[in-house]
């Protein structure tokens, strides 16, 4: 049995925060924000919108896309280093908000990785003949853990969720190869103490490496060149880094998903953000060969090769 997306949704907060807008609060200028990030605006949710309001938005939308009810689910697995409270999880206030009365619930921590090691928990479960369906959230509320006052951090980050259902698909298409990974000696580069901590020069360098390697890991893995790949999603953290990815693959710039510069670096909301994104822009069909790959704090990192289609 392989295991792929059947449905996939996506919410984002309606209030913009411009790099215009972040003139007045620090001590910074668009030009240097967008010469160094790629970042001209991100979403902010508001005070009354939590990390598991967020969750419920998107994996409705999820749902609706694979057309399956929350009755229909077996297991809910979020990946937030945002939630609402310690616990109860955000996976379990989700199971009751939707409704999915048969579903166990997790939720999981690997930061901007996040996605990615939950996509891929999920097919072990699914692959197994354990479960069917597995709906995986990656949300952020980021701006909490944000310190508006660090001209390093302030310009970096948005809110958002993005959700997937994982399930059984046809033959030759779904998840063929993945690689996760760690590296705990990294964690002091990353971290949040009250607000996100950042060493920007050694998370840099360390993903510009890390996402590369993993890139050609998993077509290696999955008996495919980088010939192959019709399309890459990579975390939406920096446009350089992002470029560096595509670079080692050697794919034309209209090939990668881009949206850092309309919502910053959602963690581990923004490769399901971006996949949503490119669907309905019609730059992902049915058979497509797609990358996609993540690095966070932790440090961690985590890369997907996926044949697109149900």
């Amino acid at each position: 049995m392989n295991a792929g997306i059947i449905g996939i949704g996506r919410c984002l907060p309606e209030k913009i925060l411009t790099n215009a807008d972040l003139e007045k609060m620090v001590d910074t200028s668009d030009e240097w924000i967008r010469t160094r990030t790629g970042i001209e605006e991100r979403r902010i949710a508001d005070d009354d919108t939590n990390t598991s309001d967020l969750a419920y938005e998107a994996a409705k939308k999820a749902l609706a896309d694979a057309k399956i009810s929350a009755e229909d689910l077996d297991m809910i697995i979020v990946a937030t280093v945002t939630p609402d409270n310690p616990f109860p999880s955000v996976a379990c206030m989700l199971q009751e908000r939707l409704g999915a009365v048969k579903a166990a619930a997790m939720d999981l921590s690997a930061a901007c990785a996040g996605f990615m090691y939950g996509i891929i928990t999920a097919k072990q479960f699914v692959e197994a003949g354990a479960y069917k369906h597995v709906l995986i959230v990656g949300v952020e509320k980021l701006s909490k853990v944000t310190d508006w006052e660090d001209r390093n951090t302030a310009v970096l980050f948005g809110d958002g969720a993005g959700a997937a259902v994982i399930g059984p698909v046809s033959e030759g298409r779904g998840i063929l190869s993945f690689e996760l990974g760690a590296d705990g000696t990294g964690g002091k580069h990353l971290y949040q103490d009250e607000y996100i901590i950042m060493n920007g020069r050694e998370v840099f360098k360390f993903a510009v490496r890390q996402m590369g390697e993993s890139c050609i890991n998993v077509l290696d893995k999955a008996g495919l060149s980088k010939e192959d790949v019709d399309f890459l999603i990579p975390h939406q953290a920096n446009i350089r880094i992002m470029e560096a990815s595509r670079q080692r693959l050697d794919l034309p710039e209209e090939k990668m998903s881009k949206t850092v510069h309309k919502y910053g670096n959602t963690s581990a909301a923004s490769i399901p953000i971006s996949l949503v994104e490119e669907l309905e822009a019609g730059k992902i069909k049915d058979d497509d060969l797609i990358v996609m790959v993540g690095f966070g704090g932790g440090l961690t990192w985590g890369a997907i090769a996926m044949r697109w289609g149900r």
